[in-house]
């Protein structure tokens, strides 16, 4: 697929970046040649491929999901510059 200089200049325009008129044959050309290689990509066949987060197959590590310092709401409001009936108060921002 091949990118015209005024489709350049539409894409750029929309990108809100600014490109001079001598650059836009080159930028033409750069858009020309990542769609090509996009086209290449959609020749693989990566039918039967499982979809990976990583090259190396990695196993994130996991540990139990456990409360260890709950049930202490007056250690935790202590650090509150205001707080209020066992809750932090803050100030109130919308009318």
């Amino acid at each position: 697929m091949s990118i015209d200089t005024d489709t350049a200049r539409r894409v750029a325009k929309l990108a809100r970046i600014k490109v001079e008129e001598d650059a836009l044959p080159a930028l033409a050309q750069e858009f020309s040649n990542i769609l090509t290689f996009i086209e290449q990509l959609n020749e693989v066949d990566v039918e039967g491929v499982d979809p990976m987060t990583s090259v190396t197959p990695q196993r994130l590590k996991r540990r139990d999901d456990v409360v260890t310092d709950g049930d202490q709401p007056e250690a935790v409001l202590k650090n509150a510059p205001d707080a209020r009936e066992g809750f932090f108060a803050v100030p109130k921002v919308v009318e």
